[in-house]
């Protein structure tokens, strides 16, 4: 059986690769959500045959959630409490777990998780790590790259079989965009300029089904991107389009707003986060095609993804 573990806590965007920038967002909206990575995965359960990820009786797909009875999940995916904070609730949930999808919210400990799952048995770990991190330095460039690398490492020590999905910008930050056009038509927002390559929540969900499930992956790091480079401004014509709606955008002067976001986020981080975006104004992010070497399909663009959650935009 594999598992996604995700904290009580931890974030709508992926692992804080970066969290949303769209002007001051609404603390819950970017951390006191489960991740969506792994409610995707788990809408198409793991199966395998023979030896595979799932066994010892229980169903594929089982993920670990912090209620239960509200995680919303397909019946036949198996959910069980757990809490990455409290790791007494981990040897139950990790029973029979072959593989696990790690979601971490930045700052977490990782080491409970990772001693648990090595005393279950777990065989494979995928991680949800940052594209901010440089290979093979010494001393990593900020807050965030250190962070995920310090994650990594003692992932690499646990004698698991590991895999990193390292990932810039999530698709999934444009839900704060939401906030703002409840009040109208125009989006503000820093370094609307800035330019990434936003992955779609499914295809990390997919990817990370595939190495758990399929193996051949081990010991490996990917830079996950998406298929086309976008700026902010780009990304807001283009969810404009889907919905229907002449959405504009206005650049706002970063120092407020991460004067104002800095009462309630970790400064250090946001910091990081705004440097890293500062230096995509004015250069394509890079693309490439990890996604499809893994799932075998090529990776979704950001147009689709904006289709897929009209409904968070109420279109």
């Amino acid at each position: 059986m594999c598992s996604s573990a995700t904290s009580a806590t931890s974030s709508a965007t992926c692992g804080d690769p970066s969290p949303v920038v769209g002007g001051p967002p609404d603390p819950q909206q970017s951390y006191g959500r489960k991740s969506h990575v792994p409610r995707h995965r788990c809408h198409r359960p793991l199966r395998t045959s023979g030896g595979g990820g799932a066994g010892r009786g229980r169903r594929p797909g089982a993920g670990a959630d912090p209620t239960p009875e509200q995680a919303a999940l397909p019946r036949e995916v198996d959910v069980v409490q757990a809490d990455l904070t409290k790791p007494e609730t981990l040897p139950a949930a990790l029973a029979g777990v072959e593989g696990v999808f790690l979601v971490l919210r930045y700052g977490m400990d990782v080491a409970p998780l990772l001693t648990a799952a090595r005393q279950a048995g777990v065989r494979r770990l995928v991680f949800l790590s940052s594209g901010a991190v440089v290979p093979g330095a010494d001393r990593q460039p900020d807050v965030i790259a250190q962070y995920h690398r310090d994650v990594e490492s003692a992932v690499e020590a646990s004698e698991i079989e590991w895999t990193f999905l390292r990932l810039l910008f999530p698709a999934i930050n444009s839900l704060t965009f939401a906030m703002q056009l409840q009040g109208g038509d125009t989006i503000r927002a820093p370094y609307t300029e800035a330019a990434s390559s936003a992955v779609h929540e499914r295809d990390v969900a997919e990817a990370a089904a595939r190495i758990l499930t399929g193996g051949g992956h081990g010991g490996r790091a990917y830079d996950v991107t998406g298929p086309e480079s976008l700026t902010q401004a780009q990304q807001v014509r283009i969810l404009g389009e889907t919905l229907g709606r002449p959405l504009t955008v206005e650049d706002l002067d970063p120092e407020p707003v991460l004067e104002q976001m800095s009462q309630f986020m970790d400064p250090e981080f946001l910091a990081a986060l705004f440097a890293l975006m500062e230096q995509s104004i004015g250069k394509p992010a890079p693309v490439n095609d990890v996604i499809e070497q893994i799932t075998g399909h090529p990776a979704r663009t950001y147009a689709r993804w904006a289709a897929d959650h009209r409904a968070h935009f109420g279109g």
